[in-house]
């Protein structure tokens, strides 16, 4: 969010201190109060209905709603009341995220812990988690915009998660019982361990009326990966949530957003707002000065003076609304396959042989999509060992280390794309040699441009004519005036 270097001044609580230091205590205060007026306002929950997502995912860190006696910090569920009034105007739910819990749950910068996961250590810590969980059930037990509790973001990871899962269990059944004993109708949501990856804590159905989730960064984005959580929320007859993604390329996001739909998952993607960013819909554009300040905190720079310092948190709050940031729709329209897009050729839909593909013989790629009948390959010239899925700066696969595929004659890949409106569409194929190319079962040739099309859900079908045709891309555009 804040483009630190890892790995100083990444938690919240050393972020705090590095702003008291450029500009001391109050003038911190200060910053932070707008900090937390500026960063999202109801302009963003605007935008982000309109832009059709149905709920939003709400990081709480305790130490706003709570100091480190227990009590209950009033101006802390403020904030909170103002996102859900926003999100009723704006016909949005909401999912509570205790994303950081007193004491910490994972021992990590992104809980705000101080290098162990004390709410597991600490039994002070335990007892302040499940005050803390029965106040927001209490509050909000009759709050029909909230969708659900979710008791505890990406806990125990590493190590941790085979130090403490028992502990982690025994800590859901009591913030479980806590919250019902207020509350008997909000959903409750549960994490797995190691960043919401690892399941083997969910052996049992702790509430009927839960959701499981997990988390999906920087991994290959097909069935195989998430066949576990599918598979746990069968046998516990749970459904399963993927409440974090994103972080990377377009490419990544077109073909793992298409995956959790293909498979009747509900997703939140994350995050809606960074600073100096092309992984999210907004990017804040961090004045001058900022770099001045990421440098000092690396230990790479001399620390500015506190006048300049403060004018560079100032101008940095005023670029944080949303009309000061940079909007990238392409982001977007990855995350919902929304023209104009340009599709990876690996990323066909997931409904299976017969309605994503059709092949006579095929060579799948070891680590991704294997258990689809397509030949993927790598580009002539890339490494090979294990495909490398980390794109956080949001760059595109450089062209000698992408994916194609590979159909023989007769055989075909297909894509989806939504449009929300009534429109004529632009499919231009990157393939060598050429490829047939239809849309909802009605032929163009090798590309061109389709009748005006309905709103909603569309496939385009590309079919080989030769004995070996690559694959690369695929454009779909609107058509001006169409």
């Amino acid at each position: 969010m804040w483009k630190f270097e890892h790995p100083r001044t990444q938690s919240p609580r050393e972020i705090e201190a590095l702003i008291e230091d450029l500009v001391g205590r109050d003038r911190a205060g200060q910053f932070w109060e707008r900090f937390h007026a500026a960063f999202v306002t109801e302009d963003d929950i605007a935008r982000i209905h309109l832009e059709g997502m149905n709920h939003v995912r709400l990081p709480i860190n305790s130490r706003v709603v709570m100091d480190e006696t227990g009590d209950l910090i009033e101006r802390g569920f403020a904030l909170i009341d103002s996102v859900i009034d926003w999100c009723r105007k704006h016909d949005l739910r909401v999912v509570l995220d205790l994303h950081g819990a007193p004491g910490g749950q994972t021992g990590t910068n992104i809980d705000d812990s101080r290098g162990s996961p004390e709410l597991f250590t600490d039994e002070r810590y335990r007892a302040l988690t499940v005050k803390l969980w029965r106040a927001l059930a209490q509050r909000y037990r009759e709050e029909t915009v909230v969708a659900a509790y979710d008791l505890l973001n990406e806990p125990l990871p590493n190590e941790h998660q085979h130090v403490h899962a028992g502990a982690l269990r025994d800590l859901y059944t009591e913030l479980t019982s806590a919250i019902r004993e207020v509350d008997p109708n909000h959903m409750i949501s549960y994490e797995g361990t190691h960043w919401a990856t690892n399941w083997d804590v969910f052996t049992e159905v702790w509430d009927p009326n839960s959701i499981l989730q997990f988390h999906k960064y920087w991994s290959a984005p097909d069935r195989p990966s998430i066949q576990r959580y599918v598979d746990v929320g069968r046998e516990l007859g749970l459904p399963i949530y993927m409440g974090e993604g994103g972080e990377n390329n377009l490419d990544w996001t077109q073909t793992a957003f298409q995956l959790y739909e293909d498979s009747g998952i509900s997703w939140t993607f994350w995050t809606w707002k960074k600073i100096e960013t092309l992984t999210s819909p907004c990017s804040v554009n961090a004045p001058p000065g900022w770099t001045e300040i990421t440098d000092y905190a690396a230990g790479k720079g001399a620390k500015p003076n506190c006048e300049r310092a403060q004018l560079t948190l100032t101008e940095l709050l005023d670029a944080m609304p949303l009309s000061r940031c940079t909007y990238r729709p392409e982001v977007i329209s990855a995350v919902f396959r929304r023209p104009p897009l340009k599709i990876p050729a690996f990323g066909f839909s997931f409904r299976g042989e017969g309605e994503s593909y059709r092949t006579s013989i095929a060579a799948p790629l070891a680590g991704f999509r294997s258990d689809d009948r397509v030949t993927i390959r790598r580009a002539a010239g890339s490494a090979d060992g294990e495909l490398d899925w980390n794109r956080t700066d949001g760059i595109a696969r450089p062209s000698l280390d992408e994916l194609l595929v590979s159909l023989g004659a007769g055989d075909w890949v297909a894509y989806d794309f939504v449009i929300s409106s009534p429109s004529r569409l632009e499919i231009v194929v990157d393939s060598n040699p050429i490829a047939a190319v239809s849309v909802d079962g009605t032929g163009l040739g090798v590309e061109g441009t389709t009748d005006q099309l309905t709103a909603g859900r569309h496939v385009v079908r590309l079919t080989g004519l030769s004995d070996e045709t690559i694959v690369r891309s695929i454009e779909v555009s609107p058509v001006a005036g169409g």
